[in-house]
C-alpha cells in the first residue's frame, strides 16, 4: 500500500540479513531501469567489506548503488546524518528516474528515510560517562539488563551487541526519564513520493542456514586478515558489530578462531531475529517469500507498476 502521495515511487526491499536483498535490489533496478540507494548502515565503510557482505564488483557494475563506500569509518556519521544525505540525494534522483529502490536490512535507517525522527534530546552533561564506565567495570550485559527494564520495546529491536546504541538508549532514558523508543513513533513526517515496503522472508532453518554458509565464505575471502588490518581502529564505533568484534577477540587471545566463527554465526542468527522484530512492527510493510520462483514479480505486482 502506498503511504504518501506523489508521483514518484521508493521500493523498499528490506528483510534480514542473507535473505538475499541485495541480488533483488538489483533485479528490480534492471527491470525499472533505476538504481540502488543502500539503507544498510554497515556497508557505508570503505574499510568493512567482507564483513559487511557488500554488493560484490560484478553487482555494482551491474547497476549503479549509492551509500556503499561512501564514508570511512573516521566519519562521525550517524542515522540523522544518513537521513538528510539520503533525502538530498532522493531528490536529485527523482529528477531522473520515476522508481527508485532503497535496499538493506537495517530497520531505523530505512525509518529515517521513509518517516523521519523526532528531534531527539539533549543528553544531561555526564550521563554518557558514567554509562561508558558502567561498561568497562561490569560489562555490556549490566547496561542491556538496565535497558531491558528501561525500555523493553527498544530492547527487543537493538542490536544488543552494540554498546553505543544500548548507551545511547540509557543515555535518553536517564536524561528525560522517557524511553528512547517513545521518541520514534510520535510523527511521521510527509515525503514528496510514494513508498512500497517489501520485506523478504523465508522459513527459519532456511536462513540460518544461509548465514551459516555466508560465514564460512566470509571466512575463506579473508574475513580475519580484514579485521585484523582493522585492529587500529577497534575503538572506534563502527567496528563494534558482528562479525568483527568477534574476530577481535580472538585476535587479541580471548578465543579460538573456530570459536570466534561460531560466536558470528550465533551473533547474525540472532540479529537476523532481530531485524525480524522491527519490520514485525512496521503496519505498512508487505510481506514477501523469498524463496518464491517469481520473487520478482511478486514484488513488481505490489507497486501497481
Amino acid at each position: 500500500m502506498d503511504q504518501h502521495s506523489g508521483s514518484k515511487k521508493l521500493i523498499v526491499i528490506a528483510g534480514p540479513t542473507a535473505v538475499g536483498k541485495t541480488a533483488a535490489a538489483i533485479q528490480l533496478a534492471l527491470h525499472y531501469n533505476t538504481v540502488v540507494v543502500s539503507a544498510d548502515s554497515r556497508q557505508f565503510f570503505r574499510e568493512m567489506t567482507i564483513g559487511t557482505a557488500k554488493p560484490d564488483a560484478d553487482e555494482l557494475a551491474t547497476v549503479k548503488h549509492y551509500f556503499i563506500n561512501s564514508h570511512s569509518i573516521n566519519d562521525d556519521f550517524n542515522v540523522g546524518d544518513y537521513e538528510k544525505q539520503a533525502l538530498q540525494l532522493l531528490n536529485e534522483l527523482f529528477k531522473v528516474h520515476d522508481v527508485v529502490i532503497l535496499a538493506g536490512g537495517s530497520g531505523l535507517y530505512i525509518k529515517a528515510v521513509c518517516e523521519g525522527f523526532d528531534e531527539l534530546p539533549t543528553a544531561t552533561p555526564g550521563i554518557r560517562e558514567k554509562l561508558n564506565q558502567e561498561l568497562d567495570e561490569h560489562g555490556i550485559t549490566y547496561l542491556q539488563e538496565k535497558l531491558k527494564t528501561a525500555d523493553s520495546d527498544y530492547y527487543n529491536e537493538v542490536d544488543l551487541s552494540n554498546p553505543q546504541r544500548v548507551i545511547r538508549a540509557l543515555e535518553v532514558f536517564e536524561s528525560t526519564g522517557k524511553p528512547f523508543s517513545s521518541y520514534r513513533t510520535a510523527n511521521t513526517n510527509k515525503r514528496p513520493f510514494n513508498i512500497v515496503k517489501a520485506v523478504l522472508d523465508m522459513p527459519r532453518e532456511q536462513l540460518y542456514e544461509r548465514i551459516n554458509r555466508r560465514v564460512d565464505i566470509m571466512v575463506e575471502q579473508g574475513l580475519v586478515e580484514e579485521v585484523r588490518s582493522l585492529l587500529p581502529y577497534l575503538h572506534l564505533n563502527a567496528l563494534n558489530t558482528v562479525g568483527y568484534s568477534e574476530l577481535f577477540d580472538y585476535l587479541d587471545g580471548k578465543t579460538d578462531l573456530q570459536t570466534a566463527i561460531e560466536m558470528i554465526k550465533q551473533n547474525t542468527r540472532r540479529f537476523a531475529k532481530r531485524q525480524l522484530t522491527w519490520f514485525r512492527r512496521d503496519k505498512d510493510v508487505n510481506w514477501v517469500d523469498a524463496t518464491n520462483p517469481d520473487l520478482i514479480g511478486q514484488i513488481i505486482s505490489l507497486t501497481g507498476l
